[in-house]
């Protein structure tokens, strides 16, 4: 008969393998793609490296789970800042300077899920990170062009474009740059949506 986990066994496995997520998570941060090797995660989590490979057959598959957990966060994060009262411009604003503010929060984090140089099945999660998060502008957008508050517009190319843009806004910041542009991302959404800035009247 093939071997069956008990759930307490299973249980342990599950935490394990947590546990070198979340080391992964505090590697990347520090010292972005480039510098989160297995072992370096493995020696943070306090396991042997035969142990991440195990869980993660390649530092890519490691990566890719880590993408997911941390995606999976900032959209609820942004979703949940767009949800409260305001205009559509209002709320569209709002998922941008959301994550702006959490992405200079962690640097080095952020870098890598936009633009660091990376294996091709973490570029193919890159995109679906950006697609998560052009979705949670296209229903505001949308919501603002059927009220007629926002001019006609392709709700999912208007918001794809604003995703685009921001995160080039963002690289230079990221990498140490100055923050002023990040400071007039506020502006340019507004605007790009057809709405207007009254700080900016």
């Amino acid at each position: 008969m093939p071997y069956r986990r008990t759930p307490k066994v299973q249980e342990r496995l599950d935490a394990l393998r947590d546990a070198i997520v979340a080391a992964a998570v505090e590697q990347l941060a520090e010292h972005g793609y480039a510098g989160c090797s297995v072992a370096a995660v493995a020696e943070r989590a306090g396991v042997a490296v035969g142990t991440v490979y195990r869980h993660f057959p390649t530092k890519a598959e490691l990566v890719v789970r880590v993408f997911r957990q941390v995606v999976t966060r900032e959209v609820e994060a942004v979703r949940a800042a767009s949800a409260g009262p305001g205009e559509p411009a209002e709320r569209v604003a709002a998922v941008f300077e959301t994550f702006a503010a959490r992405a200079l929060k962690a640097p080095r984090l952020a870098y890598a899920l936009l633009a660091e140089p990376v294996d091709a099945l973490i570029d193919a999660e890159r995109l679906e990170f950006r697609r998560a998060f052009r979705d949670v502008v296209a229903e505001h957008v949308a919501a603002g062009v059927k009220s007629g508050v926002l001019p006609a517009q392709d709700a999912v190319l208007t918001a794809a474009a604003l995703v685009g843009a921001a995160a080039e806004v963002l690289i230079g910041p990221l990498r140490g740059g100055a923050v002023s542009d990040v400071v007039e991302l506020r502006t340019f959404v507004v605007r790009s949506l057809g709405g207007s800035d009254v700080r900016h009247a």
